[in-house]
């Protein structure tokens, strides 16, 4: 059986979150080198392991060593 994707909805600013970038992004080379590479990803204060994907709106994120990174659309009409 699948377990489905947590629907997280949006970050809340005053709560803990990892920084989201999208794989291609050309600053997320640079969010790399700011942030230490961590086992886990925070989404408004609760801890995600290393490749774990949620979905926020109709974004899925990958959690990839401390940053959140695009795995694609939630939204079947475009993937």
């Amino acid at each position: 059986m699948t377990t489905p994707t947590p629907d997280l909805g949006s970050q809340d600013p005053e709560r803990r979150n990892s920084p989201i970038a999208a794989e291609t992004d050309e600053d997320t080379e640079v969010l790399r080198q700011e942030i230490p590479p961590e086992p886990v990803c925070y989404f408004n204060d609760e801890p995600y392991s290393d490749g774990t994907i949620v979905k926020s709106g109709t974004a899925l994120l990958r959690c990839d060593k401390g940053l959140w990174v695009s795995a694609g659309s939630s939204d079947p009409t475009n993937p």
